[in-house]
């Protein structure tokens, strides 16, 4: 399958944080969370920055692995959340990003009631979340920093050379 990103958009870590305490914003006062069950691994920093905003203390993980930097394949759940219960509606899923919708699809059916929160949304998967930040082009890759390190850049000049 060829590469279907052609775009890239660098994440920081102080913008991963902003963008993420805005989620938080968004998701203050709806409801009283009992806690919240992070997608791993995109979906952990961005739900300790929420559970620390929101004042949320019981936290859990649910491991899928859907698609890495050049390979997107069948959902695969890695680890079962421990959380859950009737309807789930005081549960609150926390992932750094919602692509394809495969991996919130195979969540969503884990934690049916659940709310769904992600700092970036795809208009594919958007559907399958309830809040999220930044809506980004379906084409494009998102860098975030844990996927990245820093490295020397060509100064323009050298790049028009080539």
């Amino acid at each position: 399958m060829a590469n279907p990103y052609n775009k890239m958009f660098p994440v920081s870590w102080q913008e991963l944080h902003r963008d993420a305490k805005a989620l938080a914003w968004r998701l203050h006062g709806m409801r009283a969370w009992r806690g919240i069950v992070a997608v791993t691994r995109g979906g952990l920093v961005p739900a300790a920055i929420v559970a620390r905003e929101l004042d949320i203390r019981l936290i859990d993980t649910v491991s899928v692995k859907a698609y890495d930097h050049q390979t997107i394949g069948a959902a695969q759940v890695i680890k079962d959340p421990t959380l859950g219960g009737a309807l789930n509606a005081d549960l609150l899923i926390v992932d750094d990003l919602v692509d394809t919708g495969a991996t919130a699809k195979v969540v969503r059916e884990m934690l049916p009631g659940a709310h769904f929160a992600t700092v970036y949304a795809k208009p594919a998967g958007k559907p399958l979340v309830d809040t999220y930040v930044t809506e980004v082009s379906q084409d494009t890759w998102i860098m975030f920093p844990w996927d990245t390190e820093l490295a020397l850049a060509k100064p323009i000049a050298e790049g028009a050379r080539a």
